[in-house]
């Protein structure tokens, strides 16, 4: 999948989705990933089994990930360029909400 067409089909993103892509900026397997990101959302958000593969699968089909090594059974992935570009891009747009919704909480909107 070309870079436009992935963001053009995972933009906004979920949380979850979001959450697990940035958590593929370091080589991770999916228990990891599920480790990972109840940490660093202070457990908010805690990612069933059943959602982490099928997530993991969709990424790597569409080019977003990529595996990275297998080590005791356990598939390590890492996100790739058109992943990168994805998270970025969501970035400035979660960057451009936040601006807008303290525009509106001064009352300048």
């Amino acid at each position: 999948m070309d870079t436009q067409k992935a963001i053009y089909r995972y933009l906004p993103m979920t949380e979850t989705m979001y959450y697990i892509l940035l958590s593929l900026t370091e080589p991770r397997h999916g228990y990891g990933v599920i480790l990972y990101v109840e940490k660093i959302t202070n457990g908010r958000i805690r990612i069933g089994a059943g959602t982490i593969y099928t997530s993991l699968s969709r990424l790597e089909k569409d080019g977003l990930i990529k595996p990275y090594a297998e080590e005791d059974r356990r598939k390590f992935f890492a996100i790739s360029e058109i992943g990168l570009a994805v998270i970025k891009t969501e970035i400035s747009r979660l960057k451009e909400l936040y601006e807008n919704g303290k525009k509106f909480e001064e009352g300048s909107i």
